[in-house]
C-alpha cells in the first residue's frame, strides 16, 4: 500500500516529537530507536524509511526542539511589547513547571552537557538553535534600548540555561527553588523587567 507524501511527513514529525522527548529526558546516548518507533505507533523496521541513521534522527530531533522553543518565544514577542515578551519568557524559563518538564523543556539545558559526545551534525544543529535563540533575545533587548543587545542576549541565555540546569541538579527542593527565584529576580532587575 502506497501512502501520500503528507502521510510520510506526518509520520516523520510524530517520530521526531517522540525522539525529542526521549532525548530531553535521557540524553542522546540513552535513546532507543525501537522504543521511539513503538511510541510513534510504528515498527522498528519503518525507521529507515524516514532516517538513514540514529545520528540523523538525533540531528533532526535537535532541530525540531529548537523550532518548538523558537515558536514559544515568537508567540510571546508577536503578541506584546519586548519588555512583556522577555518578562514572560524569563518567567516561563525559570519556572518550577519548566524545571520539572525535561521531556518538553529547552534543548539548551537538556543537551549542553552531552554535546561534546555527539557528532558534527547534531552539534551544528545545536549551534544553529543557540544562535537563533540568542538573536531573538537580542532583538527583544534592542527593543528595550539595551546597549550591545547581542552580548547581553548571550549573557542572559547563559544565565537562564545555567540556573535551570543547576536547579534540576539540586537534590534539596528548597535550594532548587531558590536558584530559580534568585536568577529570575536578578535578570528582571538587570533588564528592567520587574513591574
Amino acid at each position: 500500500m502506497r501512502y501520500s507524501s503528507d502521510h510520510k511527513s506526518e509520520t516523520r514529525e510524530r517520530v521526531l516529537r517522540e525522539a525529542a522527548s526521549e532525548i530531553r529526558a535521557k540524553g542522546p546516548a540513552g535513546i532507543a530507536v525501537a522504543g521511539i518507533m513503538a511510541r510513534a505507533g510504528l515498527t522498528h523496521g519503518g525507521f529507515y524509511a524516514h532516517f538513514a541513521s540514529k545520528d540523523e534522527l538525533v540531528a533532526e530531533a535537535i532541530s525540531a526542539m529548537f523550532v518548538d522553543a523558537r515558536g514559544r518565544f515568537d508567540r510571546g514577542l508577536a503578541e506584546t511589547d519586548p519588555r512583556a515578551a522577555l518578562s514572560t519568557y524569563v518567567e516561563f524559563y525559570l519556572s518550577k513547571r519548566h524545571r520539572d518538564s525535561r521531556e518538553r523543556g529547552c534543548p539548551l539545558a537538556a543537551l549542553s552537557s552531552d554535546l561534546s559526545r555527539l557528532g558534527d551534525e547534531p552539534r551544528a544543529r545545536f549551534g544553529q538553535g543557540l544562535e537563533t535563540l540568542t538573536h531573538w533575545i537580542g532583538k527583544a533587548l534592542a527593543g528595550l534600548g539595551i546597549a550591545d543587545p547581542d552580548r547581553e542576549a548571550s549573557s542572559m541565555l547563559a544565565e537562564l540555561v545555567g540556573a535551570l540546569s543547576l536547579s534540576r541538579a539540586a537534590a534539596d527542593p528548597a535550594q532548587s527553588d531558590a536558584i530559580l527565584e534568585r536568577s529570575k529576580a536578578a535578570i528582571a532587575l538587570r533588564y528592567g523587567l520587574a513591574e
